[in-house]
């Protein structure tokens, strides 16, 4: 049964509504999976010998933050070098990308249907549309024409869409060619999320990217900070000039001066060659002061001169050189809580945050958990040698209820960590799938078990109501964090130390969960 002139005319309007990319291109696959009656469909883009998931329907969510490097996935570089639609044989022995990825289908996609439309613009490949479907022989009713029409109309949506952002880019004074669409900023520097907030904060990177503003970016450990510090520099007029970077808590007061500013020959005692420092490596680029709050006083004001003058000074040099660096700092700290207790400068604070960006936390990022998810799993899977790994959706639902404290790292470290186990006491061949039990947060840690020596404790935990996972957390969490709290003589830092937790986020975590303690 080929495909009327309705059917066409239908799905061409359903995507040129008044929509935005995201729902234009879910819109075309829902339009895909109704008339051609398949079990899965996905939209992807072409970019750097990879394949990057825009839209997907009827597969599992995390697909959509995964990567698909062509020389991984042979279905996937068989549909990008093809240049025509690529019908799989029901039996093909090449791996299906989506194998162990579809909801409710167990094991691997033995014998299905599998059809590659690869999306072209100007001779160009750009994108490909792929259809699945559990009967061998759904598709054989479609001709190659009507799958032709298909390809046509989604290569066009897909085209429109990168012209946009293009325009869009071009519009707010960018020099960075090849950016990406749906808030990828440049090849090198993904950044994964379509939560409204994290939108929000890379609309501001865009905005302040074009400008010589220095930049302040605030936010929890592990939520990013140094992504979009890169992201900043790689869309800035300074992109093909040096991003030099800087943790400032690990430097130590002996050092840090000539860490900072360099030094000349028998400056001091060790010193038997001439050294450039951070803001001479960095001229005409960009330097990155991480953790700018942890910077010693006497170095805040030094570094203030070179903000307002562009000249420093190198250890043991009378002599001034000239440099032109643009700053990017960043903090987990309340800076402005820190001027008024004499710990930081006003003067530098307000050099600094000229132009202050928010990273938000993970946990007002929720929607996000997936994508993130999907990204890493696929990273480890790679670096594992697993040809497949997969997510319980039960463990899906687990991640997006915790809390994540240590924001996306932890994320990260947590995938990493259940991708290892998982693998380990993997009973299938092929396909290895990361459950609850995979997760420290979904059984008692180290900690939990050391605490259960504690008898009256253990009682406590145990008796809980019954409520919701999140609820249950928090109790948890309150009884225990209070628990050590009082064991460490109401030491807050000692507390942090012995839950293995920084000391920034154990006060965010006590505050939101209402605990009292003393400062």
């Amino acid at each position: 049964m080929a495909l009327s002139q309705a059917d066409l005319t239908r799905i061409a309007l359903d995507i040129t509504a008044n929509l935005s990319n995201r729902d234009r291109f879910s819109r075309l696959l829902t339009t895909v999976r109704e008339t051609l009656d398949c079990d899965a469909a996905a939209l992807l883009s072409f970019q750097g010998h990879q394949f990057t998931p825009l839209a997907i329907d009827g597969l599992s969510a995390d697909v959509l933050g995964r990567r698909f490097i062509l020389n991984e996935h042979p279905r996937l570089e068989a549909i990008a070098r093809a240049g025509d639609i690529v019908r799989f044989p029901s039996d093909s022995e090449l791996a299906d990308p989506y194998d162990g990825l579809i909801p409710n289908v167990d094991g691997d996609l033995k014998v299905h249907a599998c059809i590659g439309l690869p999306l072209f613009a100007n001779e160009q490949l750009i994108g490909a549309l792929t259809i699945d479907a559990l009967d061998p022989n759904k598709f054989d009713q479609f001709t190659n024409n009507d799958l032709r029409s298909f390809s046509a109309i989604a290569a066009v949506s897909l085209n429109n869409a990168l012209l946009i952002d293009k325009l869009e880019k071009q519009a707010n004074n960018f020099t960075i060619p090849d950016t990406k669409p749906s808030g990828q900023l440049h090849e090198e520097t993904e950044i994964i999320g379509q939560a409204d907030n994290l939108l929000s904060l890379l609309n501001e990177v865009n905005v302040v990217a074009a400008t010589e503003l220095n930049v302040l970016i605030l936010g929890e450990t592990g939520t990013g900070k140094e992504l979009i510090a890169k992201a900043i520099h790689q869309n800035s007029v300074r992109a093909n000039k040096p991003l030099v970077y800087l943790n400032c808590a690990a430097l130590a007061e002996s050092v840090a001066e000539s860490e900072l500013f360099g030094h000349v020959k028998g400056a001091f005692t060790g010193a038997i060659s001439h050294r450039s420092g951070k803001f001479e490596m960095a001229d005409k680029g960009t330097l990155f002061l991480d953790e700018i709050g942890e910077l010693a006083l006497n170095l805040q004001a030094k570094l203030l001169r070179v903000l307002q003058y562009g000249d420093l000074q190198k250890v043991g040099d009378d002599r001034s050189l000239k440099v032109d660096v643009r700053i990017i700092a960043a903090t987990n700290k309340d800076l402005k809580s820190e001027v008024l207790a004499g710990r930081f400068r006003s003067d530098l604070y307000h050099r600094l945050s000229v132009f202050p960006v928010m990273v938000p936390p993970l946990r007002e990022r929720q929607q996000d958990i997936h994508l993130l998810a999907g990204f890493f799993i696929e990273r480890y899977r790679q670096q594992l040698h697993l040809a497949h790994l997969g997510l319980e959706p039960s463990s899906l639902q687990l991640l997006e209820q915790y809390d994540w404290p240590g924001n996306i790292r932890e994320l990260e470290h947590a995938i990493h960590r259940a991708a290892v186990l998982a693998k380990s006491q993997s009973q299938k061949d092929g396909i290895c799938i990361i459950k609850n039990s995979h997760f420290e947060f979904a059984q008692p840690s180290p900690i939990a078990i050391h605490s259960n020596k504690n008898l009256q404790f253990k009682q406590s935990v145990t008796s809980l109501p019954q409520t919701s996972l999140r609820d249950a957390t928090d109790q948890f969490q309150n009884q225990f964090i209070q628990q050590i709290y009082n064991q460490q003589g109401s030491n807050w830092a000692a507390t942090a130390r012995q839950l293995q937790i920084d000391s920034g986020n154990l006060h965010r975590l006590a505050k939101r969960l209402g605990l009292k303690y003393k400062k």
